[in-house]
Protein backbone atom coordinates (compact mmCIF):
# COMPACT_ATOMS: atom_id res chain seq x y z
CA UNK A 1 0.00 0.00 0.00
CA UNK A 2 1.66 3.41 -0.88
CA UNK A 3 2.44 5.83 1.83
CA UNK A 4 -0.46 8.06 0.78
CA UNK A 5 -2.55 5.58 1.47
CA UNK A 6 -1.84 4.61 4.99
CA UNK A 7 -2.02 8.74 5.93
CA UNK A 8 -4.83 9.51 8.53
CA UNK A 9 -6.03 12.59 8.02
CA UNK A 10 -7.74 12.62 11.71
CA UNK A 11 -4.64 11.50 13.36
CA UNK A 12 -2.35 14.50 11.91
CA UNK A 13 -4.66 17.10 12.87
CA UNK A 14 -5.14 15.66 16.73
CA UNK A 15 -1.27 15.59 16.62
CA UNK A 16 -1.39 19.10 14.98
CA UNK A 17 -3.54 20.27 17.36
CA UNK A 18 -1.56 18.65 20.36
CA UNK A 19 1.55 20.52 19.03
CA UNK A 20 -0.55 23.87 19.16
CA UNK A 21 -1.35 23.06 22.80
CA UNK A 22 2.08 22.50 23.63
CA UNK A 23 3.23 25.57 21.99
CA UNK A 24 0.64 27.53 24.76
CA UNK A 25 2.15 25.79 27.58
CA UNK A 26 4.68 27.96 30.22
CA UNK A 27 7.39 25.69 29.91
CA UNK A 28 8.74 25.52 26.56
CA UNK A 29 11.82 23.63 25.52
CA UNK A 30 13.61 25.72 22.95
CA UNK A 31 14.90 22.55 21.04
CA UNK A 32 12.22 20.37 21.48
CA UNK A 33 9.81 23.35 20.19
CA UNK A 34 11.94 23.15 17.18
CA UNK A 35 11.19 19.67 16.67
CA UNK A 36 7.34 20.41 17.21
CA UNK A 37 7.55 23.02 14.43
CA UNK A 38 9.78 21.14 12.23
CA UNK A 39 6.98 18.34 12.71
CA UNK A 40 4.12 20.78 12.74
CA UNK A 41 5.04 22.01 9.21
CA UNK A 42 5.42 18.53 7.79
CA UNK A 43 2.24 17.21 8.81
CA UNK A 44 0.36 20.43 7.85
CA UNK A 45 2.37 19.31 4.16
CA UNK A 46 0.86 16.19 4.16
CA UNK A 47 -2.67 17.37 5.25
CA UNK A 48 -2.63 19.91 2.25
CA UNK A 49 -1.49 17.21 -0.54
CA UNK A 50 -4.35 14.69 1.14
CA UNK A 51 -6.87 17.36 0.85
CA UNK A 52 -5.72 18.38 -3.12
CA UNK A 53 -5.95 14.38 -3.64
CA UNK A 54 -9.94 14.49 -1.96
CA UNK A 55 -10.67 17.59 -4.16
CA UNK A 56 -9.31 15.75 -7.15
CA UNK A 57 -11.42 12.99 -6.28
CA UNK A 58 -14.48 14.60 -6.00
CA UNK A 59 -13.90 16.53 -9.50
CA UNK A 60 -13.61 13.15 -11.33
CA UNK A 61 -16.77 11.80 -9.03
CA UNK A 62 -18.12 14.99 -10.29
CA UNK A 63 -17.30 14.41 -13.68
CA UNK A 64 -18.42 10.68 -13.91
CA UNK A 65 -21.63 11.21 -12.81
CA UNK A 66 -22.19 14.21 -15.59
CA UNK A 67 -21.13 11.67 -18.06
CA UNK A 68 -23.84 9.25 -16.43
CA UNK A 69 -26.48 11.56 -16.63
CA UNK A 70 -26.32 12.97 -20.30
CA UNK A 71 -26.02 9.21 -21.40
CA UNK A 72 -29.07 8.42 -19.43
CA UNK A 73 -30.65 11.58 -21.00
CA UNK A 74 -33.64 10.25 -23.35
CA UNK A 75 -33.32 11.92 -27.06
CA UNK A 76 -35.30 14.50 -28.12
Amino acid sequence: MPQDEKFDFTSAIAELEEINRWFQGEDIDIDEGIAKFRRGLELIKKCKERLKKAENEFVEIKKEFETEERTEEPEE
